[in-house]
């Protein structure tokens, strides 16, 4: 019995030209196309990235995977979407999965492929690496994620907005990922530690319509969307 592989192709923080030569060959020589679908009736935003990579060819799959914190729901969600993947894999048909930055770095394809991997031992898997957003934003940004003796810290807002106190303690650079939801309480705490003017928000890294907010004195109630990160110089070299 022959199986197809599950590749996980990194796409990018947005702009199309991001994704690797070795995803984009990847994507392009696979039939059947994964993503994870959008709300309404937009198109997801992985979709959107590969869309200049995709042909008449390509069988496009929409996995539906809610925006919700229940486990149970969320376990449901990967179990349908392995099961639907496991269709084509089963019968020798590759199918690529594309997700938004990287595959291994908060990324939708990891819980998926855990998934497939748990419910199918036999399951042949690859992911390809990609560039994730914080490269992308100081890339737009014009100056260096991290140098020299540096120390990183990256925290997902969402879950660890208690931890930006602690992080200013231990790290020279932080990165505080889809901050929208707690901006103003990381706001007043970069404020407690005077540290506004060395803070930055980049909204849609790399998207045409990419904003960028330095100096975050004059920021205080920023309405910021989904996809914003807030990059802190602790201690600039």
């Amino acid at each position: 019995m022959t199986i197809g592989i599950l590749y996980g192709i990194s796409v990018g923080s947005g702009d199309s030209e991001l994704i690797t030569v070795k995803g984009a060959r990847i994507l392009q020589a696979t039939k059947v196309i994964a993503f994870p679908s959008g709300r309404a009736n937009d198109l997801g935003i992985a979709q959107r990235i590969i869309g200049p990579w995709l042909n008449v060819d390509h069988q496009l799959l929409a996995l539906e995977f809610p925006y919700v914190q229940d486990e149970f729901v969320l376990e449901q969600a990967w179990q349908k979407a392995a099961n639907q993947v496991w269709n084509y894999l089963s019968n020798g048909v590759d199918v690529a999965f594309a997700c938004e930055g990287d595959v291994n770095f908060y990324g939708t394809f990891s819980y998926l492929a855990q998934t497939v991997q748990n419910l199918y031992p036999q399951a042949l898997i690859k992911a390809i690496p990609g560039v994730i957003s914080p490269l992308a934003a100081v890339s737009s940004l014009g100056i260096p994620l991290v140098q020299r003796h540096q120390k990183l810290v990256i925290l997902p807002a969402l879950y660890h907005i208690k931890q930006l106190k602690i992080a200013i303690k231990q790290a020279d650079v932080i990165v505080l990922m889809k901050v929208s939801s707690v901006y103003s309480q990381a706001w007043q705490i970069l404020q407690d530690h005077d540290l506004l003017k060395n803070s930055y928000i980049v909204e849609r890294a790399s998207w045409p319509e990419e904003k960028i907010y330095q100096n975050l004195e004059q920021h205080p109630n920023l309405e910021l969307s989904y996809f914003s990160l807030l990059i802190v110089k602790v201690n600039p070299v």
